[in-house]
């Protein structure tokens, strides 16, 4: 029997740890390209919401 390493989510085979880390990092790496971090993307986008449309 492999040995099991605790991590995060539970005891694992080193196998699963190394994967579920590269799956983290893969993740974080998708965020960070996407902007799910960026406040300044929500500042904009919400300004841009409140602004009154021009009459004309």
């Amino acid at each position: 029997m492999a040995k099991m390493t605790n991590t995060k989510y539970g005891y694992v085979t080193p196998q699963e740890a190394e994967m579920d880390a590269h799956l983290d990092k893969w993740m974080k790496r998708r965020a960070n390209k996407h902007g799910a971090f960026s406040l300044d993307k929500k500042r904009r986008k919400q300004h841009a919401k409140n602004q009154k449309m021009p009459l004309s």
